[in-house]
């Protein structure tokens, strides 16, 4: 185990330097200059010059990647261009908006997607196996946003069920703030209950020909029983691996989902930051979505042992 988390910390020690590059080169690569940005179109050359020098921005490549690197690994992601405000601070305001919306949409897409993949294991051949092949099918060829559009026409406006926009933080009002992020939370898990739906049936019926499963009928356990503990176990590998991969892009993805419902997360900070090409927001915000990947993805190889005994890490 202790030489499994060595490899792959040396694994994600690579990927993340790899992503710094990555996010660097990007984000230069973006049409338009910072500072004429920041200083407006009238600007004087002399006040061009002398923004450039302030943040760095006349300064070789290497160096102010050099300069990144360095100040990202000490926590310290610069100073918005902007607003004149810490990236930290700032994605420390978004981040935990984000990260709540993508936990809501995972939590109602594996329950969704769970139950409706093993019903239609389950009752194979059967209209319950139809239905949920329809639903998933569905969900993943409507677009988030149409979805979120028609959720606010019908369910906020004609209905009155739910806000229509905005965000209450969670210790200020519990009910609020579940009460305005059910319907975005649905609207971005529809597309990842689909999937996990598809590979649920998949999986379930492959374990449920497995041999292991006609012994446990043949010993006489109970169908809720075989299906429950023997079956289902087996197949959350695939749960779990999906889960873990689509943690990460409904982070990084809530883009739309949060400019529809005017939710104050990454979504509203990365477009007007890519807007008022601000480098160290759009830096911080890539980096820390390519981070969460990083040790998603561990936590995900390292839950397989305990899912699947028969799987040992080391």
């Amino acid at each position: 185990m202790r030489r499994y988390l060595l490899r792959r910390l040396a694994e994600s020690a690579v990927t993340f330097l790899l992503a710094t590059v990555v996010v660097f080169a990007g984000v230069r690569a973006l049409p338009g200059d910072p500072a004429r940005a920041l200083a407006g179109e009238d600007a004087t050359p002399e006040l061009l010059a002398a923004i450039r020098e302030q943040y760095g921005l006349d300064q070789p490549l290497l160096v102010q990647y050099t300069r990144y690197v360095t100040t990202s690994l000490t926590g310290d992601l610069g100073t918005s261009l902007r607003t004149g405000l810490p990236v930290r601070d700032m994605l420390a305001q978004a981040l935990p908006v984000t990260v709540e919306l993508a936990l809501l949409s995972l939590a109602i897409a594996v329950l969704i997607g769970v139950l409706a993949g093993v019903v239609a294991a389950v009752r194979r051949g059967r209209p319950a196996e139809w239905i949920a092949n329809g639903f998933a099918l569905l969900g993943l060829s409507i677009p988030n946003f149409w979805l979120g559009l028609m959720g606010i026409l019908w369910l906020s406006v004609a209905l009155g069920l739910f806000p229509a926009s905005g965000y209450v933080p969670f210790l200020t009002d519990p009910l609020g703030n579940l009460h305005r992020m059910v319907m975005p939370a649905v609207v971005l898990g529809t597309g990842l209950a689909a999937v996990i739906m598809r590979q649920t049936r998949a999986s379930m019926l492959e374990a449920l020909s497995a041999d292991y499963v006609r012994t446990a009928r043949a010993k006489g356990l109970a169908e809720r029983q075989v299906i429950g503990v023997h079956a289902l176990r087996n197949s959350l590998i695939v749960v779990v691996t999906i889960a873990g991969l689509q943690l990460g892009v409904l982070i990084s993805g809530a883009v739309v989902t949060e400019r529809i419902f005017a939710i104050p997360g990454f979504g509203k900070l990365t477009v007007d930051a890519v807007f008022q090409r601000d480098y160290p927001i759009i830096q911080g915000v890539v980096l820390v979505t390519a981070t969460a990947y990083i040790v998603i993805n561990l936590l995900v190889d390292l839950l397989y042992s305990v899912i699947d005994p028969r799987i040992r890490v080391a």
